[in-house]
């Protein structure tokens, strides 16, 4: 039995009339994803960034060479406001991390883009980001990561579809 496990049988003693079954699966949910933010944090932390901006370094660099797209394309990548987009790359273009260059292919747009040390943090960063990864699923077999990624792909598209 885990903590769950003890939360999960006191609401059954005093509300049998509930089936907290959902409370067992998604308590769980909730505490491995704390730990997962702490884990994945602590390697964003070694290289002085949040996991925001990991996110905008790591989505202009995976974007390929030129390693820029225009804000509106951050957004949409990352799933923020253009406000949160806004204070997000203020920082890292303060930091020296990323810089906003007119958009040859609209005169009135901007590209965002990596800077040469942009780049080189992003590349050291996601290079341990992904050792981490693979450690954190160090314990789980081949088979059960790959159904944990089917389950999670198809509950995911039922819940909040693309």
């Amino acid at each position: 039995m885990d903590q769950v496990d003890r939360i999960l049988e006191q609401w059954r003693r005093e509300r049998p009339d509930l089936d907290v079954g959902p409370m067992g699966l998604l308590g769980r949910m909730k505490r491995l994803h704390d730990h997962l933010a702490e884990e994945t944090a602590r390697v964003f932390k070694a290289h002085g960034l949040t996991a925001a901006g990991f996110d905008v370094l790591a989505t202009l660099r995976r974007a390929g060479p030129p390693f820029a797209l225009t804000p509106s394309a951050l957004v949409d990548w990352t799933m923020v406001t253009s406000g949160t987009m806004t204070n997000r790359l203020d920082k890292l273009e303060r930091a020296g991390l990323v810089e906003r260059r007119p958009n040859p292919a609209d005169g009135r747009g901007a590209l965002v883009a990596l800077t040469p040390a942009g780049r080189a943090l992003i590349d050291r960063a996601v290079t341990e980001h992904v050792a981490n990864q693979h450690r954190i699923l160090s314990d789980l077999t081949p088979e059960l990561r790959a159904r944990l990624d089917a389950d999670l792909r198809a509950w995911l598209g039922a819940c909040a579809p693309e």
